[in-house]
């Protein structure tokens, strides 16, 4: 067997790993399998890499010396991390994956792609192209990650933006299509300035409310860069791999979108959440209650389902919401756990933090799933979610998240809200769930009041 061929088998078997891990980890319970076998077949892309024909050993030099680089720093900050701080860390790595892909276009036009005088024309325009796509990932991304990691507090908005973002893109094209023609000047460097510039102006209007569709749709951006300069560089397991990451991010970018009632365009540029938004006056008050008496609520009920959201995050009270949960089980009380698809800072945060808990996975229901089992419901308990149980969703035409699809927690026998304060919710509006008759308010830390109802549930 040539050397030729075993590399290119390994590259195969690369991506069979790729697309396996990528399918195990569509269940919360093949997750931690699909993380392995996407891990090992990124392992074999690599050290496969090492032995291609004519490497020269300055070159494996350089890339033990990126390995080095890159993967301690990882390592160790993937084990430090919180899983409150995951979100953070997916955008940085989204940021990398797109900048890496940046990078490697931008070093092959350099290396002769000019004019069409080693490379074909078409080979030239896929290296501009995933250039681009890499280089508005990259600084799109390392942008979302100071958003999220409270970098920058507020989302920055001006009058002409997408104007100006139009006219940025006009020129990173304009840019990139001399760099094809093989024009003279510094027109490589323009153009890749021109698509970083362009991800942070992008970026920048982004609320952290629409921060889960950004991270999928820059996952998506990355996957496609990578595909794009795996063609430039004829590497299958680029393709492949690139591809398919492609194809998810974009098929959950839409899932996104599409459980906020909001295209992805109305994501980009407008100005959902950054405004006090406007609806119908809610009529009522809000109704607080002490924690021995909303444990009463839950330890007697039959049946109650959590809806955990980002203020859960925040507190990093999901500890605590599992302890409370098994502390009702132990009571005979039947305990769901209803997940909204948009719940928190990036896909699947909620199931990540519930996972990260010990919440088994045969509790965790999506918003199709749980939602028939509200009106069964002696207790709905929301701990840190808004937007995603409001009712106006469905009632108020003239609220911006109007015909969103929520979480029916208003159709339980009763409600009860565990709240730091009377802020509203991301949207900038009043949730009026939060006024009903059969609604109450429990302020305070989601853990600590948590804790104060784990204590009060074991004494009654």
């Amino acid at each position: 067997m040539s050397l030729d061929t075993l590399i290119a088998g390994s590259y195969f078997l690369a991506a069979v790993l790729f697309i396996l891990g990528l399918k195990a980890m569509s269940s919360p319970a093949g997750a931690r399998r699909g993380i392995v076998w996407a891990g090992l077949g990124m392992v074999l892309a690599t050290v496969v890499t090492f032995f291609w024909p004519g490497m020269k050993p300055e070159n494996l030099l350089l890339i033990g010396a990126a390995i080095i680089v890159g993967g301690v720093p990882a390592w160790i900050s993937g084990r430090r991390v919180a899983m409150t701080g995951m979100p953070q860390m997916i955008a940085l790595y989204n940021g990398m994956g797109g900048g890496a892909a940046a990078a490697i276009a931008w070093v092959e036009l350099l290396r002769g792609g000019h004019g069409g005088e080693q490379f074909g024309w078409t080979v030239i325009a896929l290296a501009v192209t995933g250039a681009l796509i890499g280089a508005v990932s990259f600084s799109g991304s390392l942008l979302a990650f100071a958003k999220l990691e409270g970098w920058l507090k507020r989302s920055l908005r001006f009058a002409g933006q997408n104007v100006l973002n139009l006219v940025i893109l006009l020129v990173a094209v304009g840019a990139g299509v001399l760099v094809i023609m093989g024009v003279s000047g510094p027109w490589l460097t323009v153009f890749i300035a021109v698509a970083l510039l362009l991800g942070l102006t992008l970026t920048m209007p982004i609320g952290g409310a629409d921060m889960p569709v950004v991270i999928s749709l820059y996952n998506a951006l990355t996957g496609l860069a990578v595909g794009l300069e795996g063609l430039v560089l004829d590497n299958a397991a680029m393709i492949i791999a690139g591809t398919v990451v492609g194809a998810a991010g974009t098929l959950l970018t839409q899932l996104m979108a599409k459980a906020m009632n909001r295209s992805l365009g109305n994501v980009l540029f407008s100005a959902f959440g950054e405004t006090a938004a406007e609806g119908d006056e809610i009529e009522g008050t809000m109704k607080p209650v002490e924690a021995i008496d909303a444990a009463v609520m839950l330890g007697f009920a039959r049946q109650v389902i959590i809806i955990p959201g980002y203020g859960m995050a925040v507190a990093q009270a999901q500890h605590k919401v599992w302890e409370l949960a098994e502390a009702l089980m132990k009571r005979g009380v039947r305990v769901k756990f209803a997940i909204h698809p948009v719940a928190g800072r990036m896909p699947g945060h909620m199931n990540v933090l519930l996972a990260e808990a010990g919440v088994p996975y045969d509790l965790i229901f999506d918003e199709a799933e749980i939602n028939p089992e509200f009106p069964k419901t002696d207790v709905a308990l929301v701990i840190g979610a808004n937007d995603v149980v409001n009712t106006a969703a469905r009632t108020d035409t003239a609220s911006p998240i109007y015909g969103m699809p929520i979480l029916d927690a208003d159709k339980a026998n009763n409600a009860i809200v565990i709240k730091r304060g009377k802020g509203t919710g991301f949207s900038g509006i009043e949730n009026a769930l939060f006024y009903e008759d059969r609604t109450r308010m429990l302020y305070g830390d989601g853990q600590a009041m948590c804790a104060e109802l784990i204590r009060a549930v074991h004494e009654i």
